[in-house]
């Protein structure tokens, strides 16, 4: 009789030990859930989308597409590679490297397993609040030295795509970057809201320090250049320097004007 009392108390003890995993994996994901909804949900200027070529957000243009490929390959090397932060930057102001970040973000909003983050790193002249028609953006600067959390600069669009946008420039925003206290912001937002993918809107390399200030704390990289405006030497400096610092996922040519059509499509 005590043998099998054993047997079931040991049975009774491996069994509560296999489910923990389970269990701490339910709990956690509730938790996340908990932060996702408690986020307030992106009110957007239909105007602003249609004017501003957010095209993602709709799927009424065509060129989506292109946008849908583009957020595939990332995906793709996200996952191969383990990573989890993409920043987007271009050589010059004017590349459209903003209207590339969001329309990525609004791609990945397709993929309901993905949950992603666009935060607005541009300190000097952000732009992703402006393009949304956001009029009370958070404060980014207060954000980055600690001074709020996550739930309180993060704006929720459907399911699975959280924004903050940032409403003045910072003057030492290179300083800001790099600091111990940025550092420790992103960390904690990461914890908070877990998502699968974090894409930073960085600003124009040849403009100032602070891509290179911030390229330490992402995995890869995406450089856009506009078409008939970008130089070869700006592109083939910026490659360089990013392909010696980060992981360099490629160069994505805006405001192109011709498109060859192939197959009927």
């Amino acid at each position: 009789m005590e043998r099998i009392q054993a047997a079931l108390q040991k049975a009774k003890q491996q069994s509560e030990t296999h489910n923990f995993p389970e269990r701490a994996v339910s709990f956690a994901a509730a938790i996340k859930d908990e932060v996702w909804t408690s986020l307030k949900p992106l009110k957007a200027d239909p105007r602003q989308i249609a004017a501003n070529r957010l095209i993602t957000m709709t799927h009424s243009d065509p060129a989506h597409t292109h946008f849908d490929i583009l957020r595939t390959r990332v995906l793709q090397q996200l996952r191969q590679n383990d990573w989890t932060s993409v920043a987007i930057t271009s050589p010059t102001p004017g590349c459209g490297k903003t209207l590339v970040a969001l329309n990525l973000a609004f791609s990945l909003a397709n993929q309901k397993d993905c949950r992603t983050a666009l935060i607005d790193l541009d300190m000097r002249r952000p732009q992703v609040a402006k393009l949304l028609g956001i009029r009370e953006a958070p404060s980014m600067e207060t954000f980055l030295k600690g001074q709020s959390e996550a739930e309180e600069v993060f704006l929720r669009h459907g399911e699975n795509v959280a924004i903050a946008g940032n409403r003045a420039p910072v003057q030492f925003a290179a300083e800001l970057l790099q600091s111990p206290a940025a550092t420790a912001a992103l960390k904690r937002m990461k914890q908070r809201l877990k998502p699968d993918v974090v894409i930073y809107d960085l600003p124009p390399m040849l403009a100032n320090d602070d891509v290179m200030a911030f390229l330490p704390s992402v995995d890869c990289v995406i450089l856009v250049a506009a078409a008939e405006a970008s130089t070869f030497g700006e592109l083939d400096a910026c490659e360089r320097e990013l392909a010696e610092r980060s992981n360099f996922l490629g160069i994505v040519l805006n405001k192109c004007r011709y498109v060859p059509e192939k197959y009927g499509y």
